[in-house]
């Protein structure tokens, strides 16, 4: 899978973030296993 430009990956194991700003082949690693995409927080209502 492509890095994404402006997405934030995280590591499963030990929680480092990473900002993506540059997009480009391959996967970016820590603790010997690709992260995963952060979810996305919604946003609280304004009601």
């Amino acid at each position: 899978m492509p890095n994404l430009l402006g997405k934030r990956y995280q590591c499963e194991k030990c929680g480092t973030e990473v900002l993506c700003n540059k997009p480009g082949g391959g996967a970016i690693s820590c603790c010997d296993s690709d992260m995963k995409i952060k979810e996305v927080k919604p946003l609280p209502s304004s009601d």
